[in-house]
């Protein structure tokens, strides 16, 4: 027994061992795990980059010393193959080697230079010698000393950067009347730097653009490619592709299809001029070029055409985006299979090894910055510690895939893609994107141009195969594309037009032709003409699509397009246009003291105004398409959200509201023409639109922006119903009669005319609403204002006379309606008062009661009258009227908001109407309105 109880004695002892080690190992892992969170990105980053390192290493060794000296001087952008027994000869370190011309020695500083070589039998000019210098060449001592800076690399840098710039800027400025994409423009700026035709002086080319420059520029230009296509990654939602559906996957794949075709017939006949290289990478190269459609060009030119909101225009970006995909892809092979001297198994290794690239950056990278954003605190900017950490992944991604054997920008766009959207891809974006895309970008053009030079194009054979090129790539996209379009029983004219449109080239293009000529695929000939098929491809784009498609107007006339004309029992629909938040609760309350009832719901529309300017992205431009709920990519963007959720959120408070949000990106000075076309389609009766000051903490008034005042004339002028300028100053109420009710005190200051009656209709409607007041001042003219009328001489008199009495006439009628349909209504005052003058007006308005939070006043175009006599003499902004501009002006004592209303001159022309509608088609229009019509101040539209 007691060996029995020894024995169990030392079971339970080995059982507590077993179960002290089990707690410890537990907490153990629990600390390891914890560990291991923190320190696995540096762990992978470690593992990275002794990966590459051993990959560097083990191809020094397979290729030795003088092989990968050889191989350094043959590669892309290394411009020339140098026998061994140049470098053996010079007895120079490798390092101090490069592409230059010779440099006379004068024994200055930095100024020792040795020609190495001449290269004979050479058809490339940076072929012609190689030239080594001193590595003291960077910056010069000054003219003082006898320097002169264009013989340094950062003195010669700027100023090929400055004149770059300034060239591309001058273009694009020139070429804007025309709707020309940027593109265009920085190709044409190289193309006029290039040996084409600045550069035909050799003067010019060998001060500003000399040999010895090209590496440095080159590799400016790259950097800013890496970043660019870096910032495309993070802008391109890859979702859209799932949810465009089959149409647009079709339409994109049928308009590469045939140009690639086109491509490889091609290739075929400029092949026998090219035999150094294997025909297949020839056709793939060609094909590639031809068939791509370059997706942030094509949503600018969609921008400036207007046809973003259109069925054409959204088709027609989806498809671009799935053709941006599929030329990635196939870049990267062209990439694999441009080694003309390795075998097949290497680039089959190429294409497997960026797959899993690939691969890594999804599996890897991604949660990697996934849990980045997780440590940030919420609401916060990411750190710039994770931002610098970023950037300078977007250099190892381009340095791993130019060690693959792809081209750096590969890397770069798709560690971009792998950037979730949200608050760091927006930070990424405002960091990078005006200097790459405004500064180094135009750098990547300028040297496409300045590689493209048209005089190699010398037969006529030639340039008749160019002619045809042209022609049967635009035609091969077009056709393609429109047996499509077709099929799915689109009309003719728009596929016509979409197929032209996927014919925009840009960037990407640009790439493909680049690297051909870096990989001498294409030689000077070849890469010339695809240069001037793409400029002339995309630059055609705007001209034909706006001669070709007129769309038509699908939406009836109607005349419903005043207030007063609106039915009581009927729906009240409304555009409200919007530049900032800011103006957003204003125009709530606004909306919600407009009455909206069972009986007469009110439809609003939304439109955020966006500026189309130079650095709109793509993914700016086409956001509206995005799937709600996810997260902004920009400011501009979340600003846009942040509208539309307080629009939402104010319908679902409030009843029998519908609400409609909608995007305007155009330039300010067109933007007037996508506010009339989105009026005239929804058919609203009133289009509320910002006034362009903003009242001040001190209570005055400030200009926001200067463009936002000639869109307000703009829109006056042209409108295709009645127009509500609003003076923001407030409309929060005096007195709050519930929880979700706060009254407001409206008052009306009618002096006459169908402005005045406009406004006195709205605020009509309003008075229904039961926390309104409503006051209505009547000015009338005494015998003094009579008087002062009828000294007036000569054809003003008939005017007066002849346009006075159905005014006063109209305006009686209005009034005593409005008076009897009123008179029991205790909430609603009229007033009437005598002034004989512009002064005894100013004093009447002035003695009003500070309690009211809202003037409404007609704008009073075109009407004489007395009472506001010599008060348009010191105006400010006309564009309010006489009464208008007084209630904004600073020096009003009353802090209050103004709604400035001018009615549809032509609701006064064809008079009462019958009943309909605002869907029903109006006897008195028999025709769609013309932007390019005028009306006039009170009468007929004039064409």
């Amino acid at each position: 027994m007691g060996v029995e109880e020894e024995m169990q004695y030392v079971v339970e002892k080995l059982k507590e061992a077993l179960l002290a080690v089990e707690n410890f190992g537990g907490e153990a892992i629990a600390w390891f795990g914890g560990a291991l969170q923190v320190a696995l990105p540096w762990i992978i980053a470690a593992a990275a980059l002794t990966l590459l390192f051993c990959f560097c290493r083990c191809c020094f060794s397979c290729c030795g010393g003088g092989g990968r000296r050889e191989r350094m001087m043959r590669a892309p952008g290394r411009n020339c193959t140098m026998p061994r027994s140049v470098f053996e000869s010079t007895q120079l370190p490798f390092w101090l080697l490069c592409s230059f011309p010779k440099i006379e020695e004068d024994g200055r500083r930095g100024k020792e230079g040795i020609e190495v070589a001449k290269m004979a039998d050479s058809t490339n000019r940076t072929d012609q010698m190689i030239v080594c210098y001193a590595p003291t060449m960077i910056t010069t001592n000054g003219i003082w000393q006898g320097d002169n800076p264009l013989d340094y690399s950062l003195p010669l840098f700027i100023l090929q950067l400055t004149l770059v710039v300034v060239t591309t800027r001058i273009l694009v400025f020139t070429l804007k009347p025309l709707r020309q994409p940027r593109v265009i423009s920085e190709i044409l700026g190289g193309i006029i730097l290039g040996p084409s035709v600045l550069g035909r002086s050799k003067k010019f080319a060998d001060t500003i653009f000399p040999l010895r420059s090209v590496m440095v520029l080159e590799t400016m230009a790259n950097v800013g490619l890496l970043y660019f296509l870096f910032l495309i990654g993070v802008e391109m939602d890859i979702t859209v592709i799932k949810r465009k559906g089959k149409k647009a996957l079709v339409i994109a794949l049928a308009g590469m299809i045939l140009p690639f075709l086109i491509g490889v017939s091609f290739a075929f006949i400029l092949h026998e001029k090219s035999e150094f290289v294997r025909l297949g990478t020839f056709i793939l190269f060609l094909g590639v070029a031809l068939s791509v459609t370059s997706f942030p060009v094509l949503a600018r030119i969609l921008a400036e055409l207007k046809l973003l909101n259109s069925e054409i225009g959204r088709l027609a970006m989806s498809s671009a985006l799935i053709n941006d995909m599929c030329a990635w892809i196939l870049l990267a092979f062209a990439i694999a299979l441009a080694e003309n001297e390795t075998a097949s198994l290497a680039s089959l290794w190429v294409i497997l090894s960026s797959v899993l690239f690939v691969v890594f950056c999804v599996c890897v990278v991604r949660p990697l910055i996934c849990w980045m954003i997780g440590n940030s605190p919420e609401g916060e900017l990411v750190s710039e510690f994770y931002i610098c950490l970023i950037l300078t992944g977007v250099m190892i991604s381009g340095f791993i895939t130019d060690a693959l054997g792809t081209h750096s920008v590969f890397g770069a766009f798709v560690f971009g893609l792998v950037i979730p959207n949200g608050p760091l891809g927006i930070t990424l974006i405002e960091r990078l994107e005006d200097f790459v895309s405004g500064l180094l970008l135009p750098l990547f053009f300028a040297i496409s141009g300045l590689k493209t030079d048209v005089s190699s194009i010398k037969d006529f054979s030639t340039w008749a195969i160019l002619a045809v090129v042209i022609v049967l790539a635009c035609a091969g996209k077009v056709a393609g594309t429109l047996l499509v379009t077709l099929y799915y029983k689109i009309p003719f004219y728009e596929g016509l037009t979409l197929g032209l449109l996927m014919n925009a080239k840009g960037l990407i293009e640009m790439i493909v032709l680049n690297v051909g000529k870096d990989q001498k695929v294409l030689d000077d000939q070849a890469f010339a003409i695809m240069v001037i098929v793409a400029t002339v491809m995309t630059s055609v784009i705007s001209p034909i699509v706006t001669s070709i498609y007129k769309p038509a107007k699908k939406f009836a006339p109607y005349k419903r397009r005043t207030i007063q004309r609106t039915k009581p029992d009927g729906e009240f629909r409304v555009l409200v246009c919007v530049h900032t938040p800011r103006n957003v609760p204003t125009i709530i309350n606004l909306l919600e003291a407009s009455n909206p009832t069972k009986k007469s719901p009110i439809c609003t529309y939304i439109l955020h105004m966006v500026e189309l300017t130079g650095r709109s992205s793509a993914m700016l431009i086409v956001h509206t398409a995005r799937k709600s709920g996810r997260p902004a990519l920009n400011r501009t963007q979340a600003q846009s959200d942040h509208i539309i959720h307080a629009f939402e959120n104010f319908q679902q408070n409030v009843g029998f509201v519908s609400v409609n949000p909608l995007t305007a990106i155009s330039p300010y000075s067109t933007m007037h023409e996508d506010i009339c076309e989105v009026a005239e389609d929804k058919r609203v009766a009133l289009v509320i639109i910002p006034f362009h000051k903003q009242q001040t903490v001190d209570g005055g008034m400030e200009a926001m922006n200067p463009a936002f005042r000639t869109i307000n004339q703009n829109v006056l002028a042209n409108a295709p119903c009645s127009i509500g300028i609003l003076v923001d100053r407030g409309l929060t109420g005096s007195t709050r009669l519930a929880a979700n009710q706060i009254a407001h005190h409206v008052a009306v200051l009618f002096f006459g005319g169908p402005d005045d009656r406009e406004a006195l209709a709205y605020a009509r409607r309003m008075s229904e609403h039961p926390a309104i007041n409503l006051t209505v001042l009547r000015f009338t003219p005494g015998e003094g204002g009579d008087a002062a009328g009828r000294t007036q001489s000569g054809r003003e008199v008939l005017t007066v006379d002849t346009d006075s009495n159905h005014e006063k006439q109209t305006d009686a009628e209005f009034i005593n309606q409005f008076r009897a349909r009123t008179s029991s209504d205790p909430s609603i005052i009229y007033t009437e008062k005598i002034v004989n003058n512009g002064e005894e007006t100013v004093a009447a308005i002035r003695s009003i009661d500070v309690i009211h939070d809202l003037f409404i006043v007609g704008r009073g175009e075109g009407q004489t009258s007395p009472l506001t006599a010599g008060l348009t003499d010191w105006s400010e902004c006309p564009e309010l009227g006489a009464i208008g501009d007084l209630l904004a002006s600073s020096d009003f004592a009353a802090t209050c908001s103004v709604l400035v209303v001018q009615q549809y001159a032509g609701a006064e022309v064809f008079g009462e109407a019958a009943a309909g509608t605002p869907d029903s088609p109006g006897q008195f229009h028999d025709r769609p309105f013309d932007l390019g019509r005028r009306t006039s101040p009170r009468g007929l539209t004039q064409p």
